[in-house]
């Protein structure tokens, strides 16, 4: 069974403290559980066990024109200029740069499968199960669980590798992903 490795929404406006929300909750909790440094790790095992490696970021053009004018959570970047996918705020964190052989994909919804190319990537990729990490717990990760198990893969989520506002919504994410994914930590994992 092919496995593909889906390193979700790291991009410095929410997971850099330098970034746009480097002061929020969100961000405070990437640090302090080290979901940088254990998906830096992550991604290095799939690297050498030849696992492909996709990055997936929120990302809008400048004029923002692919922005949902009404959602509570997208609305705000057009007016504050949030996660441009032509600036630094807006590309992947840092320490978490794609490499040749790895693949990106730009969403503009929470879902990345949502009208991406993610599912036909994987396809040609032979993928039937992913493994995921990123932020926010309960936005990104527990929607690619789902739309991934709807997609038929078989969903891995690293529950040490993700962040929420708070523990509370990640635990309570990690809950209902765990009715349809395998809840594993990256610390002993090997893929």
């Amino acid at each position: 069974m092919r496995s593909a490795y889906l390193v979700l929404d790291m991009i410095n406006d929410l997971a850099h403290e330098a970034g746009a929300f480097g002061k929020s909750p969100v961000a405070q909790q990437v640090q302090s559980r080290q979901v940088v440094a254990r998906t830096v790790e992550l991604i290095a095992k799939a690297r050498l066990a030849k696992v492909p490696v996709g990055f997936v970021r929120i990302g809008f053009s400048p004029d923002y024109k692919e922005a949902p004018p009404y959602s509570p959570i997208f609305s705000p970047a057009r007016e504050k200029g949030f996660f441009n996918a032509t600036n630094w705020g807006g590309q992947f964190h840092d320490l978490l740069q794609p490499q040749e052989g790895d693949f990106q994909i730009i969403k503009h919804r929470v879902s990345p499968f949502h009208a991406t190319s993610l599912h036909l990537v994987l396809r040609q990729l032979g993928v039937s199960k992913v493994y995921l990490s990123g932020v926010s717990t309960n936005g990104v990760v527990a929607s690619a669980v789902k739309d991934a198990h709807d997609h038929d893969y078989l969903p891995h989520v690293f529950e040490d590798a993700c962040a929420a506002a708070n523990m509370e919504n990640h635990d309570a994410a990690m809950l209902i992903s765990s009715r349809y994914a395998e809840v594993l930590s990256s610390r002993s994992f090997e893929f």
